[in-house]
């Protein structure tokens, strides 16, 4: 397994970035609030839910809220998250801290894409979930902060003669589909919605993503320390392919919205090969004399 990102570094910047207060928390509010809303069209009621790694908790607030859960535990990598209310269940970025088949629902709210083993991490969750369990999660995708990564490599390029990775990977939508297939998930569903952020400069979103506890984790970052020249034509190339005309700039944020069901026999199952009462051939000759 390829080590990308330093966990136990993501988890100290998200821990610091809850102590100071720092804000910031509008993407994890619109992903808390898009999943409640998916949660309370599911034609169940649920028991038993944890949220995985949810930082401030909002992802359980809203789900409670639904009435489609009758109670919820936080899993995450120190009780400082609970702020001495809630009970924490202590786990790395990468650890579901849960007996097999001990909850009805997990919820995942924008942490899935700092952790090595996203397979493994998913498998995790299923063999948690009590049969017929949901998994509904929210994962930064493909084309998140497109903007930055271009600007960054970009300013590199031009004043270092080379470039090192200054944005994390994200995952493709397809991929993730076929990554819940593969951790044995049944019924997968997956999509994507964009949102578009404004700035005054890169500065300022680069401030926010310190304030999510976001800055660059990556294990193959570079340590040499960036100059002012570098940060200020990174800006200017930003600005210069990415503003509006009031001058702000825009970055953009994919998220990929993803559920899963723990397999069981009430599930709707795909018809075995052969079982067909008519040929496809016949079909379409039927509908093509209609």
């Amino acid at each position: 397994m390829e080590i990308l990102f330093d966990e136990k570094l993501v988890a100290a910047r998200r821990e610091r970035a809850l102590q100071k207060g720092q804000g910031a928390a509008f993407l994890l509010d619109i992903a808390a609030q898009e999943l409640s809303e998916r949660l309370a069209v599911v034609e169940r009621h649920f028991d038993e839910a944890v949220e995985l790694h949810g930082g401030n908790g909002l992802a359980a607030r809203y789900a409670l809220e639904t009435g489609k859960v009758n109670a919820i535990r936080r899993a995450e990598t120190s009780e400082i998250f609970g702020a001495g209310q809630s009970p924490i269940l202590a786990a790395g970025l990468g650890e579901v801290p849960l007996e097999a088949a001990s909850t009805n629902l997990v919820l995942s709210p924008l942490s899935l894409h700092l952790v090595n083993d996203l397979p493994g991490t998913l498998i995790q969750i299923r063999r948690a979930l009590k049969p017929d369990g949901l998994l509904l999660a929210a994962i930064p995708g493909a084309g998140t902060l497109n903007e930055l990564r271009d600007a960054l490599l970009s300013a590199e390029a031009e004043l270092m003669g080379g470039a090192s990775p200054r944005v994390i990977p994200f995952i493709d939508v397809r991929d993730a589909g076929a990554l819940l297939q593969r951790a044995g998930f049944a019924l997968p569903v997956v999509d994507t919605e964009t949102y578009t952020v404004r700035y005054d400069s890169l500065f300022a979103l680069m401030q926010d993503l310190r304030a999510m506890g976001m800055a660059n984790p990556l294990v193959g970052r570079s340590r040499v320390p960036l100059t002012r020249r570098f940060f200020l034509r990174a800006a200017e190339l930003y600005a210069e392919r990415y503003s509006d005309p009031d001058g702000r700039v825009r970055a953009t944020f994919s998220i990929i919205y993803a559920s899963g069901w723990a397999p069981h026999e009430s599930q709707q199952q795909p018809l075995k090969p052969g079982s067909a009462k008519i040929r496809l051939a016949d079909a379409l000759r039927t509908m093509k004399d209609e």
